[in-house]
């Protein structure tokens, strides 16, 4: 997913601390986490819609598949008018038609890389939240080595 790459090659610059400027990198802090949130937010709003579509996906294959739609609905998705291509299926069989459908596969591809992205981002933010704690301990270091 191209967003993803986005926010990993940003995050990879910006996760840096330089060690020359303590001050500044913590004050970039509120920064990072101006950047990040709204990412964060929209990633949370894709995924609610994401889920939103496939609900509706699903309901169009379960009419579909069911033989509930008629030829001018078929036609306007693109869809085959026989799905099951002359074999007789039964109800207990109908899962591995919906598992291997290729529409709903891409829906829930979908969903699954929404969901990473929120991930990621969630671990973003978490460690924007905890970078003052990160640099705090480096200035203890400095202090501790030069005898203080």
């Amino acid at each position: 997913m191209k967003y993803l790459e986005q926010i990993l090659q940003m995050w990879e610059k910006d996760s840096k601390i330089d060690n020359t400027s303590l001050d500044e990198s913590s004050r970039q802090s509120p920064v990072l986490h101006a950047k990040y949130l709204p990412l964060l937010a929209e990633a949370k709003i894709a995924l609610r819609r994401a889920h939103a579509e496939q609900k509706v996906l699903l309901k169009q294959k379960w009419l579909y598949y069911n033989g509930k739609m008629n030829k001018e609905q078929i036609e306007a998705h693109g869809w085959d008018f026989d799905p099951f291509e002359g074999l007789r299926v039964l109800k207990g069989e109908m899962d591995y038609y919906y598992d291997a459908d290729t529409d709903i596969q891409a829906s829930e591809q979908k969903i699954d890389q929404w969901k990473i992205t929120v991930e990621t981002l969630t671990e973003i933010v978490d460690n924007i939240k905890w970078r003052h704690q990160t640099i705090g301990n480096m200035i203890k270091w400095r202090m501790f080595e030069a005898g203080g």
